[in-house]
């Protein structure tokens, strides 16, 4: 109840509204203004002594905590902008310069899930439209709005700027100019606006609203009814003008008055008081010295309107213009500039605006504009002089009577304005800001007080800012102390409107309740904008103020309650007396909840001081008393004897004995061994140690207070539960129940007392299970024990009144035992929730054969009703405990890892018929378990033999996995899980969501490639073709097609395989990744190809004739999904499997037109060629490329281009020979007598001739050109025996002979005239080759060959298939056989 500063809204993007404004100017220069402030700053240590401490102590870990923030964002920018905020808090401009920012009003939620208010950047932009001017003067007016439904919003608001041309104009809150005006040739100073006030008193006048513009030697008024109807139709107009380009009617013109102040140097500010008249004696007097003795005096006196003027010469005039001296003038009004609206919205307004483009009607405007109306000579009527005395500002209170005056000596000066006296002085307070305070009585107190009769009550508090000493004060009027002061930072700006809506009259003001901030402060560091709270009784002295008198109780209690080491004894008297001696029942409420919410009393001092105060009202009469406070009283009383009464019974002082036969509790004892593996299990994976804060532990004791503060009163005396947060909520559970659970206290007592105190039983039924659930841990320790306490508190609880209705119909199931199910449903503590499932199963179970044996036997149907809802329930916990052991299972070393999913009956049925599915397929990517591995462990599930052991063949890896997964008993079980899931984990949907999940967790990152590989091995272990091809078709439009477009775009503009850095930022992954991926593509699209043609006719993929349809033949019948029966009620997304049956067939040869150019890309990347893959293809397959694989396009036939098929050629013939190139290994080409073993991928892979060869044939391109330069390259590169193989399949051999023939010169050449080791036989087997030979061979060019040296048993059986493919009559046979028999020579001689 005392003052305070309270943040109600936060500034957004501080930093861009100061970079924009200042950025032609450096930081370095507002450091050295810093500086330079810092010199002239003199010491206020004295000053700031006497302050509030502790608030300083706040301020300066405020301070402390945000010196990175200042440092970065320093304050000082703010004092060189002008600023104004509207009253309503919802619109903020801060401009300098020819620039300005506007900031709207934001709703967000913050981290906590709160709503809170910002100010976010709406509008930024240049205000200024004519050379040289600046922004002087900027005022937010709201607009009330004409609705009928208005509650006291504003419509909204106006932004009126004034400009050193002396223009002033009117924006919208988006910056578009409404209306402008040039009323004085000469700076604007100060725009200040004056709304309508409803007098509080019969005898105030009522006061019309205005807007007052202050010049150096003139004062503008316009009238605020006139102004609120042209700014309404100019809106209007604009609005209409961007909408429709329409023709409306002008707006009318502005009534405004202008004087001219004379008598006064320099005129800085000013405020317009309003109309006042003077009462008889005034009014002689002033006629009196004015007239003299020959003087009339006139029988009412006049209306006239006081001005308040601050600055020079005298520093301080008064002047008064007498209602009627002056008539109004009529402004021809500027409608919206068109610079600040878009051409469009020019070329739709311009004819109503009167403007066109012509030049002469241009300078017709523009001599109309400037023409400037003569002010009305006004003169002072009295000043205070004070020649040395400069004024800097004026603030007018609300009420019109005061007003605060700065000037130059650091002072600040009070006028009363009825009398135009100086009636109070402040001293120390340069560069001050000023803000006014109204504030009303509140009604509780006025309602208690003796004068209630009386008007409603106001107070008045002057709000002073100083910045060179950081403060904020707030003074009481006229003459009260300071009641308050907050240490503030040095550049904040104190903003106080004075006004508050425009348009506003008694009528339309009717029921609203217009909420506005009277004075805030604006820290531009923090982007803070708080407001001051004064409550009323500030105001009062202490001598008539109760209120003020039990404020000082009220602190002294707190005062007390922070002194940690008084004694309980005297703390209660202390307490006692305080709270008797406080009047307001308010703040004795007040001060009770502060002792009850405090830590350190003992619970038997607060029943004391409770018992002690509800005494004392007891005493007191009747229509004295406040019922709310005896109501709190006696409700607290009531929960503190509850506090104490568990206490009592839990801390075993009274416990008794109760030797009672669970009957209830027969056969519960096989359940529980059923399923005491898994329990152990579960146990012994869930034991890790976590970290926790000692006050959040469960069993941690809880205090008096919070058991107080957990539990309300209703109005009819009973008890009420409050869930407030899990731990306070499992605390109260702890502190009631667990002594019962663990037989130290009498479940029969602890009972008792709650029903005696009138708690609901389904509140202590949820308070029950869910502290039963959270302590799973401890109950695992001793099951049976506390098995048997929770069934003794379960009938207790059922027992009670009100628990079990008597007009439950037999016919549904139980609203109590329906919200236990609900309870154990939605925990995640399966272990827990399935042992008290079995728990309550045999508690309803005897409840109701009870009331069955007192009933009908036809109704003994609803009793098998309900205890199959608690069978299913029980089943499904069982499912729930056997999966959620199995998700606890931490993975291996080296896997994917990751947080371990949490699941509960809820959450499952919530997942969908996929759920459990979903949830395994999670675990075998955690555990990165092998699909090989997987369909072993699926298989054994299915076999009747469970002692049958998993099968070999797994690979080294499978066998790693196994050893892993059989240590600590995952494979079992998974087998397990299997068999409890029979439908859901079925090999076909299991592969499916693993598949489906790898992609997935491939998609988040997609440089690792072995996700998606496996996302393809689980994708070829879906047996059923549907599925099958549902999985590819998602995989491919959802996750594949736009990163593969991208990679062929990528590669095509680029011509070659591209850099690291392009991969990442066109394709998002590596170039080692990249290719990794067009592998997966190929291999996706080849079973896509696949499962087509098995659905259609069971056809080879590459085969497949283009002509077949595109979709599935219904020969293979698709399969029918099932969930097991206790889970058939799953209600959520469909699954992976639901969605790929869903799937259309696709267009085979669009498929294999993709897939053609995946295995393109892939080869141009995996052996670095240069190549531009789209190129390859003509337009229409161009066009076919990434289109949804389901639709029919239009694909290339017929002949291809020879230019085209001529590209592709090459590219072929370039794999081939990088394949060739790859595969080369001369120590063990040389010393083989047999093909070396070739790996199945990679460069080296075996199947990129096949591929070639394929790839071929889809392209136009001639399979024995491919085979015959394959053979070639073999031999080229000193592999004689890979060619020999391949050299069978060729067809032209009269081609591939003459290709060979050369290949063989080139060796024998190498030999005789180019080898380093020449021999002289050689020499001489040189000199008798026939002249013909020797010639031919010196031609030859030997460093064509990549491997030139071979052994010449190699070179003889080359020469022989020479002499086998060439024709006797062929041209070059008679050189075939010269041939041989050199080589044979040459070998004889070795």
């Amino acid at each position: 109840m005392s003052c305070g500063l309270l943040e109600f809204c936060r500034l957004q993007e501080l930093k861009a509204v100061r970079d924009y404004l200042f950025h032609d100017q450096t930081e370095p220069a507002e450091k050295n203004q810093t500086v330079a402030e810092n010199e002239l700053s003199w010491d206020t240590s004295d000053w700031e002594t006497a302050w509030e401490s502790d608030k300083s102590k706040e301020q300066e870990a405020t301070s402390a905590s945000s010196v990175e923030e200042t440092t970065e964002l320093s304050g000082l920018w703010l004092q060189d902008c002008i600023v104004s905020l509207s009253p309503c808090s919802d619109l903020l401009v801060v401009a300098r310069e020819q620039k300005a920012v506007f900031l709207s009003a934001k709703w967000r939620t913050d981290g906590g899930g709160r709503e809170e208010m910002t100010l976010a950047v709406s509008w930024s932009g240049i205000l200024s439209t004519e050379e040289g001017e600046c922004v002087s003067s900027t005022i937010c007016i709201p607009l009330a709005s004409q609705k009928r439904s208005s509650t006291g919003r504003p419509d909204w608001t106006c932004v009126v700027v004034g400009f050193t041309s002396g223009h002033v104009r009117f924006y919208t809150e988006n910056g578009v100019l409404l209306l402008a005006q040039l009323l004085h040739e000469d700076q604007v100073l100060r725009l200040k606006c004056r709304t309508y006030e409803i007098p509080r008193h019969p005898g105030v006048t009522e006061q019309h609203e205005e807007i007052s513009i202050l010049y150096p030697a003139a004062l503008v008024t316009i009238d605020g009814f006139s102004l609120f109807q042209s700014l309404r139709a100019c809106r209007n107009q604009v609005a209409r003008a961007a909408a429709a380009g329409s023709d409306v009617i002008q707006p009318p013109p502005l009534a405004y008055k202008k004087w001219a102040l004379q008598d006064m140097d320099t005129i800085v500010d000013h405020c317009s008081v309003g109309v006042m008249t003077l009462n008889v004696f005034d009014q002689m007097k002033n006629a009196s010295v004015l007239g003299g003795f020959n003087a009339s005096v006139k029988g009412s006196p006049p209306a006239m309107s006081q001005y308040v003027t601050v600055g020079g010469g005298p520093y301080t005039g008064f002047y008064y213009a007498v209602e009627g001296s002056s008539q109004p003038l009529l402004s021809h009004v500027a409608l919206a500039v068109a610079s600040k609206l878009t051409s469009a919205l020019f070329s739709a307004a311009s004819g109503w605006l009167g403007w066109s483009k012509n030049k002469n009607e241009d300078e017709t405007v523009q001599k109309h504009r400037s023409k400037v109306e003569p002010a009305t000579p006004l003169g002072i009527r009295f000043g205070l002089p004070d020649s040395r005395r400069h004024g800097e500002s004026i603030c007018l209170s609300p009420c019109n009577t005061l007003a605060g005056v700065t000037d130059d000596f650091g002072r600040v000066t009070l006028l009363d304005l009825n009398r135009g006296i100086a009636i109070r002085m402040w001293k120390g307070y340069r560069d001050a800001q000023l803000g006014w305070l109204h504030v009303p009585e509140d009604r509780v107190s006025r309602e208690c007080s003796a004068s209630s009769s009386l008007t409603r009550r106001h107070a008045l508090f002057l709000v002073i800012y100083a910045p060179r000493r950081g403060i904020l004060e707030i003074w009481a009027m006229q003459y009260g102390p300071r009641v308050g002061a907050f240490t503030v930072g040095k550049h904040c700006r104190l903003l106080y409107a004075g006004y508050r809506l425009l348009g506003v009259n008694r009528v339309t003001s009717q029921g609203w309740k217009i909420h506005t901030h009277q004075v805030c402060l604006l820290d531009p560091v923090t982007g803070a904008l708080r407001t001051v709270n004064v409550p009323f009784h500030l105001a009062l002295s202490d001598k008539k103020s109760e209120g003020a008198k039990d404020m000082h109780l009220l602190k002294k209690v707190t005062t007390i309650l922070k002194n940690r080491d008084m004694e309980p004894d005297i703390l209660e008297s202390e307490a006692k007396g305080m709270l008797l001696d406080i009047k307001n029942s308010s703040i004795q409420k007040q001060a009770l909840e502060s002792l009850l919410s405090n830590k350190n009393i003992p619970v038997l001092c607060l029943t004391n001081i409770t018992c002690t105060l509800l005494s004392a009202l007891q005493q007191q009469g009747a229509e004295q008393v406040d019922p709310v406070l005896m109501q709190f009283c006696s409700s607290k009383l009531k929960l503190l004897q509850l506090y104490t009464d568990i206490h009592h019974v839990n801390s075993g002082a009274d416990t008794e004995e109760h030797d009672e036969a669970l009957d209830g509790l027969d056969g519960i004892e096989g359940e529980l061994a059923r399923v005491s593996p898994t329990l152990q299990r579960y146990a012994k994976l869930n034991s890790r140690p976590s970290v926790s804060f000692v006050q959040d532990a469960p069993d941690a004791p809880l205090p008096a207070q919070a058991f107080v503060s957990q539990i309300e009163c209703t109005e009819d005396g009973q008890l009420k539960l409050i869930h407030r947060s899990e731990v306070e909520w499992n605390q109260l559970g702890s502190f009631i129940f667990w002594g019962c659970l663990c037989g130290q206290s009498s479940p029969h007592k602890i009972c008792d007392k709650l029903q005696q105190a009138g708690i609901s039983p389904s509140q202590l039924l949820t308070l029950l299970l869910s502290m039963w659930l959270q302590r799973e841990k401890e109950l695992l320790q001793t099951p049976t024990e506390c098995f048997k306490n929770l069934h003794a508190l379960l009938v207790l609880l059922s027992n009670m009144e009100g628990a079990i209705e008597d007009s439950w119909d037999p016919q549904s199931v139980s609203p109590w035992w329906q919200q236990g199910r609900n309870i154990l449903v939605q925990s995640q503590n399966s272990a827990a929730a399935l042992l008290a499932a079995f728990v309550s199963h045999r508690v309803a179970m005897a409840s109701i054969t009870s009331r069955a044996d007192s009933k009908l036997q036809s109704e003994w149907e609803a009793v098998s009703l309900e205890l199959e809802q608690w069978v299913v329930c029980v089943r499904q916990l069982e499912d729930v405990l056997v999966l959620q052991t199995l998700l606890l299972v931490p993975p291996i070393v080296g896997s994917a890892g990751g947080p371990v999913a949490l699941c509960s009956i809820k959450t499952l049925l919530e997942g969908g018929s996929g759920g459990i599915t979903d949830n395994v397929s999670k675990w075998v990517f955690r555990h990165n378990l092998a699909p090989e591995q997987l369909k072993e462990i699926i298989q054994k599930s299915e076999d009747k033999d469970e002692d049958k052991t998993l099968g070999e063949g797994a690979g080294e890896d499978v066998k790693v996995l196994k050893s892993q997964e059989n240590s600590d008993g995952t494979a079992e079980m998974l087998v397990a899980m299997c068999k409890r899931f029979p439908h859901s984990l079925s090999p076909n949907l299991l592969f499916a969501h693993c598949c489906w999940e790898y992609v997935v967790q491939w998609n988040k990152d997609p440089e690792e490639a072995a996700h998606l590989c496996r996302a393809m091995e689980h994708l070829k272990l879906v047996s059923s073709p549907h599925i099958q091809l549902g999985i590819c078709t998602m995989m491919w439009s959802t996750f594949i097609v736009k990163r593969f477009s991208a990679a062929a775009f990528l590669i095509e503009k680029v011509g070659k395989a591209p850099k690291d850095r392009l991969c990442r930022r066109d394709v998002g992954m590596g170039d080692k990744a990249l290719t990794s991926f067009l592998v997966c593509c190929v291999r996706l699209l080849q079973i896509l190809m696949e499962v087509t043609g098995l659905l259609v006719k069971n056809q080879c993929p590459l085969s497949f004739v283009n002509y077949l349809a595109d979709s599935a033949v219904a020969e293979v019948p698709p399969p029918e999904l099932s969930v097991e029966e206790v889970w058939c009620g799953a209600e959520g997304p469909a699954s992976i499997a639901e969605l790929a049956l869903e799937q259309k067939g696709v267009h085979y040869p669009l498929v294999q037109h993709h897939c053609l150019l995946a295995s393109l890309l892939h080869a141009a990347l995996t052996f670095s060629l240069k190549v531009k893959p789209l190129s390859l293809f003509d337009s229409k397959g161009k066009n076919a490329f990434f289109r949804d694989l389901t639709t029919i396009q239009l694909m290339p036939s017929g002949d291809m281009d020879p230019g085209l098929v001529l590209l592709r050629q090459e590219f072929l013939l370039r794999v081939l020979t990088s394949w060739v190139q790859c595969i080369d290994d001369p120590s063990d080409s040389a010393s083989s007598t047999r093909p070396r073993t070739l790996p199945a991928c990679g460069t080296q892979a075996e199947w990129w001739p096949s591929l070639c060869l394929e790839l071929g044939s889809l392209l136009q391109v001639s399979p024995d050109i491919l085979r015959r330069h394959l053979v070639c390259q073999l031999y080229n590169q000193g592999l004689d025996l890979h060619a020999e193989e391949v050299m069978l399949e060729v067809e032209d051999k009269d081609v591939l002979g003459s290709q060979l023939l050369l290949i063989t010169g080139q060796r024998l050449s190498y030999s005789l005239l180019h080898s380093q080791s020449q021999t002289q036989p050689a020499m001489e087997l040189l000199a008798r080759l026939p002249p013909t030979l020797c010639t031919w061979l010196k031609a030859m060019d030997p460093s064509e060959l990549r491997c030139p040296l071979v052994p010449l048993p190699q070179t003889s059986r080359l020469v022989g298939h020479l002499i086998e493919m060439l024709p006797e009559n062929h041209a070059q046979y008679s050189l075939a056989l010269h041939l041989l028999e050199a080589v044979d020579a040459l070998t004889a001689e070795d």
